[in-house]
């Protein structure tokens, strides 16, 4: 019993079992190391293509605009909602309410159908006509623009409650030959982008400035390059040195003709001590219709349609900012412009452009507008350099204004 208990279990001959081999352990931690090693390293999925139609956050929407140059279609909230719903077709909605109210809506179609259909039988008849049975020329021609309106007007009922109408304008595939997509972008515009328009150009008086009065009923957009351009936005001067893009969206059918004149009413007269107007634009006999509505001033025919070629907008230093608005004319019925009898009239009032003669001679209707500005900055010298324009190291300055004479007052209205 002298021995203790621990050395008689180490003298077991079992105790070697009981022990633990650590040199195996080892082994297998390096042979799972190796197999590790030796594995091929999977190759992730390439990355799948941007859908303008299921892209649903702000990160996948700029690099959508940037790689393909597409913008998303529709809502935010409907493209989410589409990466997890099943594609079904819009008009085959597994509701019951949905397919009984596209029934109600169909029999009001019809309706207009049978309409539309009667007031096309009556212009027909009425042109059939002769002139002397409705009392003259201007009698018959009232008759028949109000008939057509009214004609329009059923096309723009019978569509105006169709779901899969409002589905394709706002997703962006709105035809513009159809009355219905003129119609809804017309009222788009309306909502927002017209009044905030108005709002600059009363704001910055354009009205009455540049023109004594204006209603816009086309929207006009502005572009130097890449960059759109804004109402009232200042434009760097070495971006405004080549001729804008314009793009033009009427809403009413056929095609026309425009002008487009570029002012500035803000030119400083150092010998009256005011301002004096300057254009830096001039075009004409340019086409434009609902489908037809980009208009590249650079891309116009010289002679034809350029009578006063761009000339870049520029302030001479210590100047105030000017105003540059974008006017667009309708020429009177559409018609063509003859260029040598728009040179005469330029042509009365020496190197001045007065735009009230303009559009007085050739009865032109302003329908859009546009308006931005320039100031003075640091590539205004080298942009008045390379168009010939004097001025450059001229710097005006405010004339302080004189004092009135001093006059000292008698001394015994005070004693």
């Amino acid at each position: 019993m002298r021995n203790c208990l621990r050395c008689s279990i180490r003298s077991d001959p079992l105790f070697s079992v009981w022990t633990r081999n650590l040199q195996t352990s080892a082994a297998l931690r390096v042979e799972a190391s190796t197999d590790v090693a030796s594995s091929t390293v999977e190759v992730p999925p390439p990355a799948q293509p941007l859908d303008p139609n299921t892209v649903a956050t702000p990160r996948l929407e700029r690099k959508l605009v940037r790689t393909t140059g597409q913008q998303p279609i529709g809502s935010r909230r409907r493209r989410a909602a589409l990466q997890t719903s099943r594609n079904i077709p819009f008009e085959e909605l597994p509701y019951q309410c949905f397919q009984e109210a596209r029934k109600l809506l169909l029999a009001d179609r019809e309706e207009k159908l049978k309409q539309i259909e009667e007031e096309r039988r009556r212009i027909a008849k009425a042109q059939a006509i002769p002139t002397e049975q409705y009392g003259g020329e201007y009698v018959k021609k009232g008759r028949l623009v109000r008939m057509r309106k009214h004609l329009e007007e059923l096309k723009i009922l019978a569509d105006i409650n169709d779901p899969v109408i409002k589905k394709r304008f706002e997703d962006g595939y709105g035809d513009m030959n159809r009355p219905i997509y003129r119609f809804l972008t017309d009222r788009q515009w309306r909502q927002q982008r017209r009044l905030i328009l108005m709002q600059r150009i009363n704001q910055m008086h354009v009205v009455p400035d540049v023109i004594p009065y204006v209603d816009p009923t086309a929207e006009v957009k502005l572009a130097f390059g890449r960059r759109n351009v804004q109402p009232g936005e200042f434009v760097d001067s070495r971006l405004s040195e080549t001729p804008p893009r314009l793009n033009i969206q009427v809403f009413n059918k056929g095609e026309r003709f425009v002008s487009v004149v570029v002012m500035d009413p803000d030119v400083p007269n150092v010998k009256t001590d005011g301002f004096d107007s300057r254009c830096h634009f001039l075009a004409v006999n340019i086409p434009i219709s609902p489908v037809s509505t980009s208009v590249s001033l650079s891309a116009l025919s010289e002679g034809a349609q350029v009578l006063r070629p761009w000339l870049p907008p520029h302030a001479q230093k210590g100047s105030p900012y000017h105003r540059l608005a974008v006017l667009v004319y309708e020429q009177n019925e559409g018609n063509r412009l003859e260029a040598d009898e728009v040179e005469k009239v330029l042509t009365k009032h020496k190197d001045e452009f007065r735009l009230r003669s303009f559009t007085h001679n050739f009865q032109n209707q302003p329908v859009g507008v546009h308006l931005f500005r320039t100031i003075w900055d640091d590539s205004t010298a080298g942009v008045m350099q390379r168009a010939g324009i004097e001025g450059a190291n001229i710097e005006l300055k405010r004339r302080k204004p004189e004092k009135l004479p001093y006059k000292k007052k008698d001394g015994e209205r005070y004693r």
